[in-house]
């Protein structure tokens, strides 16, 4: 019944991708990846912003957990990683977030607290996308 929905699920984002392409259009290649438990879809040449990474500034970073890969047309999906695949990237710079405010309070008790986050980032260029076939 897994292999069945999974087959189900390739379809339908095929479909989507198809739909979204319209007639005679081209997909460039893209790479869904996994940076810090969330998933970002990227091309070369995207600047992405992600969780802080312990990287210097200019460093090139690896990233390996590579979930999707969609090449000429063909879309590879990874159970759950797609083997050989990694994308390069180069790190522009680190900084902080928006601030936002966390406020806490309980009525009628007199309690309330109010504090501050800023969320550091780190600003990433996606320079290639590697596929092992």
């Amino acid at each position: 019944m897994l292999v069945a929905a999974h087959e189900r699920f390739k379809k339908l984002v095929c479909y989507l991708i198809m739909a979204r392409l319209g007639r005679g259009g081209v997909m460039n290649m893209y790479a869904v990846i996994d940076i810090g438990g969330k998933q970002y879809k990227v091309q070369e040449g995207d600047v992405v912003f992600v969780d802080k990474l312990a990287a210097n500034e200019g460093e090139v970073v690896t990233f390996d957990k590579v979930l999707a890969v969609s090449q000429e047309g063909t879309i590879i999906f990874g159970r759950p990683l797609v083997e050989g695949a990694t994308v390069q990237a180069k790190v522009l710079g680190h900084g902080k977030g928006k601030k936002i405010v966390v406020f806490k309070y309980k009525p009628k008790k007199n309690y309330r607290r109010k504090q501050g986050h800023r969320q550091p980032y780190t600003k990433v260029q996606i320079d290639k996308i590697n596929v092992a076939v």
